[in-house]
């Protein structure tokens, strides 16, 4: 028995389409975006081109074909260089930027700010702050625990945050606000720590706090991996939630969300992304702030498109690594820093446009 996949159209106006899925009981229908759908397939293939170049580009040059051939699993003299050093690299850069991508736009959906991001929230100041303490007492035995503290604290630095916010149901201004009170004080605790420690730890706590792909692989991308697909279902059901939620609250209630499970729901996935590619890479700034809003541009939707979020997140920290790795060879910059000298102009760039009244 063959099952066929049937569209019908929205009017051309709305931009819209129900995929409609026969077979199931009850039948499955999918709401897709027509526009949103292309510069998801766009993006994908930019994301493919940039991986490729990231393979093919360094102090060794690889051809394309080579790079297929390891990646096949063939052996030769490019092993070493494509399958244990960039691949795994370029992979993690991809999840890192895809995990922040969808948590800034699951923060800013829910604040209805597009200066909002987990960044802002605390998510990176708490996961540089457990980083540090953990190192200063002598908790952490290895190195490859270290993530694992980043995410602890990190979603601890999100919880209080959420708890100071809250106030007969989150308030987004009281949230963002008291986020960056608990950034600025778990700040300083990491800056106090580096003024009095030892040369060693020093460095590698500085290291950290850039946010860096160099020397990390297939351990810090697989479980980042697995993070990614455990909260594939919240993601499916957060996509569903943003369309009603991206109207007035009182609005989406009558449409039958309710709201405050809603935001609590959405701000709990947000910061587990958040904190588990902070984990995996160190704190990249502005990249969960900038690719939601570069996504809904590109795609003119409503509500902030989660998929071409999460791809344009990918790209922006694949092709920032790949420039970091590239630009003052044989030196690297940490993909952190140059993520945020990109990004500095353009948080400058958005406030100023929101203060300008709007044309009506």
């Amino acid at each position: 028995m063959t099952t066929t996949t049937t569209a019908r159209s929205y009017p051309r106006s709305a931009g819209l389409s129900v995929l409609r899925l026969p077979g199931g009981r009850p039948p499955i229908s999918l709401l897709v975006h027509r526009r949103s759908a292309a510069v998801a397939g766009v993006l994908l293939a930019v994301l493919a081109a940039v991986m490729l170049a990231s393979a093919c580009l360094g102090q060794t040059v690889v051809t394309p074909y080579d790079v297929w051939h390891v990646v096949r699993g063939g052996t030769g003299p490019y092993t070493l260089v494509v399958g244990e050093l960039r691949v795994p690299r370029i992979v993690l850069g991809a999840l890192v930027g895809a995990a922040l991508g969808t948590a800034g736009a699951l923060v800013q959906s829910v604040t209805r700010n597009p200066l909002a991001s987990p960044d802002v929230i605390g998510v990176g100041h708490g996961a540089a702050a457990a980083t540090v303490l953990a190192l200063a007492t002598g908790t952490v035995a290895s190195p490859g625990a270290l993530p694992a503290v980043s995410v602890a604290g990190g979603l601890a630095a999100a919880g209080l945050v959420y708890a100071l916010a809250w106030r007969r149901g989150m308030q987004p201004s009281r949230f963002v606000l008291a986020g960056v009170g608990i950034g600025v004080a778990l700040s300083a605790v990491v800056h106090l720590y580096l003024t009095d420690s030892e040369l060693d730890a020093a460095e590698q706590v500085k290291l950290w706090l850039t946010g860096s792909l160099n020397g990390r692989g297939w351990a810090q991308a697989g479980p980042l991996g697995c993070v990614l697909l455990l909260c594939l279902p919240g993601l499916l059901w957060a996509g569903r939630v943003l369309r009603p939620l991206a109207l007035d609250p009182d609005t989406a209630a009558a449409l039958g969300v309710r709201v405050r499970r809603a935001q609590l729901g959405l701000t709990v996935l947000g910061v587990v992304l958040a904190a588990s590619a902070t984990g995996a890479a160190g704190p990249l700034g502005f990249v969960a702030l900038t690719s939601p809003q570069l996504a809904r541009r590109a795609a003119r939707t409503p509500q902030l498109p989660l998929l071409c979020s999460a791809l344009t997140g990918a790209v922006v920290v694949v092709a920032a690594d790949l420039v970091a790795r590239t630009l003052l060879t044989p030196l690297e910059i940490p993909v952190g820093a140059l993520t945020a000298l990109v990004g500095g102009p353009y948080l400058l760039w958005l406030l100023g446009r929101s203060g300008r009244p709007r044309r009506v």
